[in-house]
């Protein structure tokens, strides 16, 4: 038909154009392809000619013929495809986006000889547009939130209790299991409360001998102690107005516990070796990955101190209770180890990601991001497969911790930390919401929640 006319400027023309360009009869038999067509499909130039043009299983080519009505192809009735996303399979069966716009041919007495359909190759748009949203997905999850990441219900439960403790000067408490981002929490608790011009102090209360601890917390003066050779200032001197975040708090000696009560109850304290109170004014922020109210049954934590510092509990959700979150999560260790590492790593297999989704994640946060810091190490192509993460990951067999589940339970601690309340105050609701620095309709909740009858936990633990 028209194969002969179009051949004395085909090739000097169409084939620099980049979109792949297809010519077919009224028949849907394909007579000319330009190179583009080639190199996007994979199809020699006589692998197509004379195929009909369902060899690309194109989504939007099937559409039309379905609706065709009469017509092999809807275009041969509406005259015209516009701007249409979808797919097609090129030679090797894979198959990938493209932008598809087709029109009808006629001749000069208007009849119709055959159609020019033009397909534009989207993998490129569409990987950008996959990185631009977890770009996006990134930005308001960090910058959205203090550098927490999360978009799950568990999260946006954490952030509302996060906003609502940050206004409080009353003493928080972070429970989290290892890894799951306590830190990050408290700072968030800082930045957004009044306190966020003043100081933000950290304590590590399981890195210090119990001499050193206190020496640390309160400060000492000269000739305190062998190597106090002059007078220093302790942590809450320096957190003055701030707020100071005691981070493994479980681990604190008796003793020290004693002396933080003082500095709560009176808000002073004393360098050791010396007995000169020095006021201070400083809001507590906690965090333990421990079971306290199971420590203080065991002697090894005072209850008096317990109460005091457990005036608002926050809890951080473990990773496998939040999976939603582990793409977004995936996602921003990936974007900021590839611009830390330099690596052409393009992205994360499904597989992977599959893989990555259903694991149990003993370790949290933490060991997600050490996985990827892993698979950037044993990577050398452009995408992070299944092989390329830990052994315990990718073959969790390896470890049997990874099928076990915490003894760690959250939910526990609310629970026996409502009946212990309720207990002291002889089951008056009103008084337990003012103990806890909830409202008494929070209260009921709890009690609804988990089950608590206040008469009847009270006379239980009165037998106990």
């Amino acid at each position: 038909m028209i194969g002969r006319e179009l051949d004395g400027y085909w090739k000097t023309v169409v084939n620099t154009i980049r979109d792949g360009i297809m010519i077919v009869n009224t028949s849907g038999a394909i007579v000319s392809v330009n190179e583009a067509f080639s190199h996007i499909t994979g199809f020699s130039r006589e692998e197509v000619i004379g195929k009909t043009c369902k060899i690309l299983h194109c989504n939007v080519c099937e559409e039309a013929m379905a609706n065709g009505e009469g017509h092999w192809c809807s275009l041969f009735r509406f005259g015209t495809i516009e701007n249409r996303k979808g797919r097609i399979r090129r030679k090797d069966g894979t198959f990938i986006n493209v932008l598809k716009n087709a029109a009808i041919l006629r001749d000069a007495d208007g009849n119709v000889i055959g159609a020019v359909g033009t397909i534009a190759d989207l993998t490129e748009i569409s990987e950008k547009e996959s990185q631009l949203e977890a770009f996006r997905l990134q930005l308001l999850s960090e910058d959205g939130f203090h550098g927490i990441i999360g978009a799950s219900p568990p999260m946006q439960h954490l952030f509302d209790m996060i906003e609502n403790a940050a206004h409080s000067d009353a003493p928080v408490i972070i429970y989290g299991e290892s890894g799951t981002g306590k830190e990050l929490v408290s700072q968030a608790i800082h930045e957004i409360g009044d306190r966020k011009d003043h100081p933000f102090i950290k304590v590590n209360c399981a890195s210090l001998t119990e001499s050193l601890l206190e020496s640390e917390l309160f400060g000492h003066v000269r000739g305190a102690y062998t190597g106090a050779y002059k007078d220093r200032a302790g942590r809450f001197e320096k957190a003055n107005q701030g707020d100071i975040f005691l981070d493994e708090i479980g681990d604190l000696p008796l003793s020290t516990q004693v002396k933080l009560l003082r500095v709560l109850e009176e808000k002073v304290i004393e360098r050791v070796g010396s007995s000169s109170p020095i006021a201070t004014d400083v809001r507590i922020i906690s965090a333990t990955n421990q079971e306290l109210f199971q420590l203080v049954e065991q002697g090894r934590f005072r209850k008096d101190f317990y109460f005091r510092i457990n005036v608002i509990p926050i809890f951080i959700p473990p990773l496998r209770e939040r999976f939603g979150d582990i793409p977004l999560l995936s996602e921003s260790f990936f974007r900021k180890l590839q611009l830390k590492s330099g690596k052409k790593i393009e992205r994360i297999a499904k597989e992977t990601m599959d893989i990555l989704v259903n694991y149990n994640w003993p370790g949290n946060v933490r060991e997600l991001r050490g996985a990827f810091e892993y698979a950037f190490v044993t990577c050398y192509g452009d995408v992070i497969q299944p092989q390329h993460l830990p052994e315990t990951i990718y073959n969790p067999k390896m470890d049997q911790h990874a099928a076990k589940k915490s003894a760690f339970n959250l939910n526990e601690i609310e629970k026996q930390e409502l009946i212990e309340i309720l207990r002291i105050t002889g089951g008056n609701q009103s008084k337990a919401a003012e103990l806890l620095g909830v409202s008494r309709v929070t209260v009921w909740n709890r009690m609804k929640r988990f089950g608590i009858n206040a008469r009847r936990s009270i006379e239980i633990h009165k037998g106990s």
